[in-house]
């Protein structure tokens, strides 16, 4: 029943997080940066994005676009465009969301 409990109050965080994302993060995005694995910056982790955000958001676009590291080129995100990076990246910079 515990497990039950525990995985219904997981969906719906997740579920309620992922409302206020832009479309293509639970798809593209998500599974690395919402973890930090193979090093991604977590989403609204500031600490981890400001070094990252001060090269600029033409900077960061190319770094979506071209791969970085273990991230691959686009992403996962063939079908976005540059305003839709934008957008991502603002998204997963930003601080937390207050309900």
């Amino acid at each position: 029943m515990k497990k039950l409990f525990a995985a219904v109050l997981m969906s719906t965080a997740v579920g309620a997080f992922a409302d206020a994302a832009p479309a293509q993060y639970q798809a593209s995005c998500f599974a690395c940066h919402s973890t930090g694995a193979a090093g991604a910056p977590k989403t609204h982790d500031q600490a981890a994005w400001e070094p990252r955000m001060a090269k600029g958001m033409p900077a960061m676009v190319e770094s979506v676009k071209k791969g970085l590291n273990a991230m691959p080129p686009t992403g996962l995100c063939a079908s976005c465009t540059d305003e839709d990076y934008t957008a991502l990246i603002e998204f997963m910079a930003a601080p937390a969301p207050t309900n």
